[in-house]
């Protein structure tokens, strides 16, 4: 039976692309004692989320908190604006688009799904989740939509799975340039307080963000940011919903309150969350972030092995999936390097599940956590035998060295 207390000694190094460390000052935000959800200082804590999200989403139209995960988010932006056999365009960059499919399925959409062209000599079984969405792909699919029977485009902005940042606002240029009204979905679960990413500035519909990546917080809150064109299709929208249903959320949100009894305690932490990101100011979180990124891919490059997204232009400032050579069982690296270093990296997922292991660099961390990341990681696969072409710790102390971190707006208190 695992207990408390079974852990080794110092602190768990979770470098996972999600849940991500959470600050001691938000842990302690969250212990504070639960207030009444109807009385007036907590009214004072949801306008102040609130708004706060808004400037995180970069968007001055509503953000819906759902007391959910993210998979609750997702299919909170369907069922509010889709109807039965509505038929929905899904771009496959990686797992969790696949499963964001699934589920769409589930409620009774017709899902068509459109992939990167190609082929990889790294990843023959998936060779599209190496790339980002191919805006040109989507536009030429709407163009044949001549009866205009597609109603959404589902895009994931931060694959998880693979390490790929899409360019969303060049598919939003794609839907414009095929002149059709199809709805503009995104997912940016894990990119959101991690990669800049503007609801407003790039025409998204609905965004849908959750608690556990860049906003440092547990799992579950999830979030739709909508736009006012997502709003008038929720009217005409036939999906049965009830706890999803946009309407009464965005009705008592005006007074701070909830249709249904909220994550008190995690709204506090959210509270602290946003003090600290807002603080700090976006644009220096998103360089941090950046930054990051860049050092650990040093350290990849230095290793010698495939970084898993292909094309430098959309690497993933929050994780870098790492493909293992031919004949390592990548999930066994994983268990090494987690029983001798107490060190947890993310696993490969579905197509790719055991060539390749995922860092992830984001949320609560600093250089020196990700210096002792990277070193967790040469050390296992020296033990497991993997020839390496010259030192990833090296190469990213030399990057950090020579790349200063962007100066915070404040320090945070």
């Amino acid at each position: 039976m695992l207990t408390l207390d079974a852990h080794a000694s110092g602190r768990h190094f979770l470098q996972i692309p999600g849940p991500s460390p959470v600050p001691d000052r938000i842990l302690r935000a969250i212990s504070l004692p639960t207030i009444d959800h109807r009385g007036p200082e907590f009214g004072a804590l949801g306008r102040k989320v609130l708004a706060g999200l808004r400037d995180v989403f970069q968007t001055r139209h509503p953000v819906i908190v759902y007391p959910s995960s993210g998979t609750g988010a997702w299919e909170a932006a369907l069922v509010n604006t889709m109807s039965p056999g509505d038929h929905v365009l899904m771009f496959e960059t990686g797992h969790f688009a696949s499963l964001w499919t699934k589920l769409a399925q589930r409620l009774g959409l017709k899902t068509e799904v459109v992939a990167w062209q190609g082929t990889d000599e790294h990843l023959p079984a998936a060779p599209g989740w190496r790339h980002g969405v191919d805006a040109a792909l989507i536009e030429r699919r709407l163009r044949e939509d001549a009866r205009r029977s597609i109603k959404a485009v589902c895009v994931v902005h931060n694959e998880t799975s693979t390490g790929v940042t899409s360019d969303i606002a060049a598919v939003r240029n794609a839907i414009d340039a095929a002149g059709h009204p199809a709805l503009l979905l995104v997912d940016t679960i894990s990119g959101l307080a991690c990669a800049d990413y503007r609801h407003d500035e790039w025409g998204v519909d609905v965004t849908i963000g959750g608690s556990q990546k860049g906003l440092m917080l547990p799992p579950g809150i999830g979030f739709n940011a909508i736009s006012p064109k997502a709003q008038e299709a929720s009217k005409t929208a036939t999906l049965p919903r009830s706890y999803f249903a946009w309407d009464e959320i965005v009705a008592m949100n005006q007074e701070g309150y909830w249709p249904y009894t909220p994550n008190t305690n995690l709204l506090y932490g959210l509270s602290e969350s946003l003090d600290m990101l807002l603080g700090e100011g976006l644009p220096q979180v998103f360089a941090r972030h950046r930054r990051w990124g860049e050092g650990v891919r040093a350290a990849v490059r230095a290793w010698g092995l495939p970084i898993q997204c292909a094309d430098a232009a959309v690497h993933s400032p929050v994780l870098t999936g790492v493909i293992t050579p031919v004949g390592v069982d990548a999930d066994a690296l994983r268990r090494l390097i987690h029983e001798r270093f107490d060190l947890s990296l993310g696993t490969g997922l579905g197509k790719v599940k055991g060539r390749m292991f995922r860092i992830g660099h984001l949320g609560d961390s600093n250089d020196l956590t990700l210096l002792a990341t990277i070193a967790g990681c040469e050390m296992g696969m020296k033990l497991a035998g993997i020839k390496l072409a010259g030192s990833g710790v090296t190469a990213a102390m030399e990057h950090f060295a020579s790349h200063a971190a962007a100066k915070p707006l404040q320090r945070a208190a």
